[in-house]
């Protein structure tokens, strides 16, 4: 039975990858909480699941990125450690390309601007160290030894497990209908009881245009595409591999993973960015032959072993900000209330920071991590 009328030093609503990690760090400083989450726990509704995501330190999408990453990378080992869980891995990573493309070029800049060890490999030294790339015979790569992947699921469901072994208060199947500031903090009103507390963390993922209505931040909700391909050689060689993204000359990428699903768990592949607007209500999570076998094709150039049949498929969202940066800040009009969304497809590898930084700003009122990047003034049209 759910308390009523409780207080609480902050609620979080939504238990995805950013408010399962806030939940865990608010608690494990001491912090009264309270989490909501309108679904079960570790869901596939959302934007963290799929079984895999990419991690990597070499970041192409800006080199202010960097910090975060490094720190992110002892928060993931921590949470290994301290959950017993096999929540991430290293394999090893190749961004391949023209050598001027974003891929290789932002990854190249990220690596020489912060010292990251890196190699960079002709077409001949890829298809001499990892056989099943063919890539184009003026394609370069850049190769991180500390790149690999994390697993979404496994993650949730660890920092949701370390945050009740905390103290924090996890209820599940239980919708926010609204929430409003009050002149000792917040009250947040569910279908199940309402609830008070010092502060308010929105972690909304795709419900961000809802719960967030009057922010004033535009954040466009996009179906995107998971693929899972039979190698027409079986998995042998691609259980030890790295994970990769590749941009043609058109600027259109594809991601993938190593076999790490077993014999018949097959080989993930997507294409980033390719994605269409919708919302949590509306999207079709209905994968079509035609989507699979663009996949496959394009796929299929680059390693010709995966042009294989699709075991399974399963769609999520990206929540996208115009710029592609996220949006982690204090609501502009309600200094009780922290936000974290706009994640837009390139999130999750940052998701024990986050939940560091969040726990920061509710507790200390401000984090020494660099998110500048991150204010939402940036965004807001008047």
């Amino acid at each position: 039975m759910n308390q009523q009328n409780s207080a609480y030093d902050v609620i979080v609503i939504g238990l995805g990858g950013m408010g399962s990690a806030a939940a865990y760090h608010l608690a494990a400083r001491g912090q009264r909480v309270l989490g909501l989450e309108r679904f079960t726990p570790a869901h596939d509704k959302g934007s963290s699941h799929g079984g895999s995501r990419i991690i990597r330190q070499s970041y192409f999408e800006d080199p202010a990125y960097v910090p975060l990453l490094l720190r992110a990378y002892e928060l993931w080992e921590a949470l290994a450690r301290e959950s017993g869980r096999d929540v991430y891995r290293l394999t090893g990573g190749l961004f391949l390309g023209p050598p001027d493309c974003v891929t290789v070029a932002g990854s190249l800049r990220a690596s020489r601007q912060w010292g990251l060890a890196h190699q960079v490999l002709d077409a001949r030294e890829i298809r001499s160290r990892f056989p099943n790339f063919t890539p184009n015979d003026g394609d370069v790569a850049l190769y991180e030894a500390k790149a690999g992947f994390a697993r979404p699921e496994l993650t949730v469901a660890a920092h949701l497990a370390l945050a009740e072994n905390a103290g924090a208060t996890l209820q599940f199947g239980e919708k926010v209908l609204e929430w409003a500031e009050t002149a000792g903090g917040v009250t947040v009103r569910t279908g199940q009881g309402a609830y008070t507390a010092g502060q308010l963390m929105i972690c909304p993922g795709a419900w961000a245009p809802q719960l967030l209505a009057d922010f004033g931040v535009p954040i466009t909700i996009e179906r995107q595409v998971l693929y899972w391909l039979d190698p027409v050689r079986g998995t042998s060689s691609f259980t030890d591999h790295p994970i990769f993204i590749d941009e043609n000359d058109s600027g259109m990428q594809i991601y993938g993973f190593p076999a790490i699903d077993g014999p018949r768990g097959g080989v993930k592949v997507a294409f980033f960015r390719k994605g269409v607007e919708c919302t949590p209500e509306t999207i079709d999570r209905t994968v079509y032959p035609h989507e699979i076998g663009e996949m496959r094709e394009r796929v299929g150039q680059l390693l010709p072993d995966l042009d294989g049949p699709c075991l399974h498929s399963a769609t999520c969202m990206y929540s996208n900000t115009p710029d592609q940066h996220f949006v982690i800040a204090r609501h502009p009009e309600c200094t009780h209330v922290i936000v974290a969304c706009g994640f837009s497809g390139h999130g999750f590898k940052f998701v024990p920071v986050v939940g560091e930084i969040l726990a920061d700003l509710a507790i200390d009122g401000a984090t020494d991590h660099p998110i500048s990047l991150f204010d939402p003034s940036r965004l807001v049209t008047t």
